[in-house]
């Protein structure tokens, strides 16, 4: 059956009812406002994970959120009616066997700064919360501004440019193996890039261990 990883952007009102979701392993990052989420409040750049039944009550001034949620076919859908918008779903041919672990973080670059060519040793969805950034691979290049979601496989090279005039950041969620946690999944593919001084830097939300296999 196949496996999906998909980004939800959903938009409450302050004083809306709340907003329940089945047990399944996510993410969500509060890109603005807060949300309450089993008693604790979250706000801006703030970020709950786990793999549990939750719900989401909205702060007094609403919020807006990313939701990355792991599924597969057949669950039930994510999207709720005058709430949510699916903004990526991707279908995860490249799911590492085993004993899974969820990664939620975030990657800020200065002006100008890149990473250079490398890959995952898992998949996952980037989203672009400031700045811009240029994304090289399969012979491609492809750029995106705020709110610009994408995939990446983990095997399949990647090369990163951020904007050359401003800083630029992304939140991003890998499903990856577990004996990772707490342990890079980067694997730079040039030789002479391994030395080079990296100029991004990383906020990590969350890296637990999930109960998920895919059947």
């Amino acid at each position: 059956m196949p496996t999906f990883l998909r980004l939800y952007e959903d938009i409450l009102a302050g004083g809306a009812d709340e907003m329940r979701l089945p047990a399944l392993p996510r993410m969500i990052f509060v890109v603005h406002g807060s949300v309450n989420v089993r008693g604790q409040a979250f706000a801006d750049g703030e970020a709950w994970a786990g793999e549990g039944a939750i719900a989401l009550t909205p702060g007094q001034h609403g919020v807006t959120a990313w939701r990355f949620e792991l599924a597969e076919d057949g669950a039930a859908a994510g999207a709720i009616a005058g709430v949510s918008r699916l903004k990526l779903s991707a279908t995860l041919e490249t799911l590492p066997q085993g004993e899974l672990l969820l990664r939620g973080d975030s990657v800020a670059f200065p002006p100008g700064g890149c990473a250079y060519l490398h890959r995952h040793q898992g998949p996952g969805i980037r989203c672009l919360i400031e700045g811009g950034i240029r994304i090289d691979t399969h012979g491609r290049s492809t750029s995106y501004g705020p709110g610009g979601a994408w995939y990446e496989s983990g095997p399949d090279g990647v090369f990163a440019q951020g904007a050359m005039d401003r800083a630029s950041r992304f939140v991003r969620v890998m499903v990856l193996p577990r004996a990772l946690i707490g342990k890079s999944s980067i694997e730079y593919l040039n030789e002479e890039d391994k030395a080079k001084p990296k100029s991004q830097s990383y906020k990590i939300f969350a890296d637990i261990p999930i109960s998920f296999q895919a059947s």
